[in-house]
């Protein structure tokens, strides 16, 4: 079982950045897929990005495209998403997830180890 810990959530301007981290701590050693996905609380999750622990496998959703990076320090066991020229429609929870295997799905479901979240809050 892995832990998630995700951190770096606040209140930021329209146009402004934020660096969410989300460190694993527990079953951390293998190949496995660490995704983050945003959403209401008991709401559908929307899927943002995923990466590989060793940083070779990348992919993003609709909303990070051309605006966030995700990174993976595999060191510190830690995955980054830096999100850059924020909108107030990117407001949500941001919640970090890990399956195992290096198969990247954008399906919640498909996600065996989940976060309490972060909240990102965009005013206008």
């Amino acid at each position: 079982q892995v832990q998630l810990v995700e951190s770096g959530g606040g209140l930021v301007q329209a146009g402004g950045s934020l660096r969410l981290s989300c460190a694993a701590s527990g079953r951390t050693f293998g190949r496995y897929i660490l995704g983050w996905f945003r959403g209401a609380p008991g709401k559908d999750r929307e899927f943002v990005a995923a990466i590989s622990r060793s940083g070779t496998i990348v992919h993003y959703g609709d909303p990070a495209r051309g605006r966030f990076t995700i990174s993976s320090d595999s060191a510190k066991n830690t995955v980054y998403l830096l999100m850059n020229s924020l909108k107030p429609e990117d407001t949500a929870v941001y919640y970090c997830a890990t399956k195992e295997s290096l198969v990247v799905t954008t399906t919640p479901a498909d996600f065996g180890s989940w976060g309490q979240g972060t909240q990102v809050t965009v005013s206008s």
